[in-house]
């Protein structure tokens, strides 16, 4: 019997990127229009590789900069959730360079939420496995307040919940603008702590 269920809902490639390896803090990522991924993520990106040093991420479980697998190879974002943060901020839209998003993607709702395993596989069979929740961090406002500056500020409080996840490449292949991705659920009920 298999883990993994194949749901009804798809999603929709509206924005591929990467962040170049860079000497300031502020994000910018830089516009694909097709994505070659391979066991490490996409090549020219600073958070592609199998391997990458923690961070204050999992402080809790190993020191910085230890030596720990890359399951933070890609950040998906919702372009709804991107535009609920927009509006709380003041501003049209959310451009996806000041996130760092890697993917956006339309048609799955609640996406910032979907569980941690749970598989975005294309036609061609390129599959990407969510590790969990990106939460929201200084970076983005940074970008956000050096391109529309007041704006950055309030990102934070407004992405929280909003900022999608992080995800790795379970099996290698391409993604382009436009490609149809289905969601795929592990097939377990929710964690409850004392439930039989």
């Amino acid at each position: 019997m298999p883990a993994l269920i194949a749901t009804d809902h798809h999603a929709t490639v509206t924005w591929l990127g990467y962040v170049p390896d860079r000497e300031t803090k502020e994000i910018t990522t830089e516009a694909l229009q097709e994505m070659p991924l391979d066991w490490g993520g996409y090549g020219g990106d600073i958070h592609s590789g199998v391997t990458r040093p923690s961070c204050s991420r999992v402080m809790t479980q190993h020191p910085r900069g230890t030596t720990i697998a890359n399951v933070r190879q890609l950040s998906i974002c919702s372009a709804g959730e991107m535009a609920e943060i927009a509006a709380r901020i003041g501003l049209e839209a959310l451009d996806p360079a000041w996130l760092g998003a890697s993917i956006v993607i339309e048609g799955i709702p609640d996406w910032t939420h979907v569980p941690p395993s749970a598989r975005l596989q294309a036609e061609n069979g390129t599959t990407l496995v969510v590790d969990m929740e990106n939460q929201p961090c200084q970076f983005p406002a940074m970008t956000i307040e050096q391109d529309r500056p007041g704006h950055g500020k309030g990102f934070k409080p407004a992405a929280t919940g909003r900022r999608g996840v992080t995800a790795w490449v379970e099996r290698p292949g391409s993604l382009k603008l436009g490609d149809r991705l289905r969601l795929h659920l592990p097939g377990q009920r929710a964690w409850s702590p004392g439930a039989a």
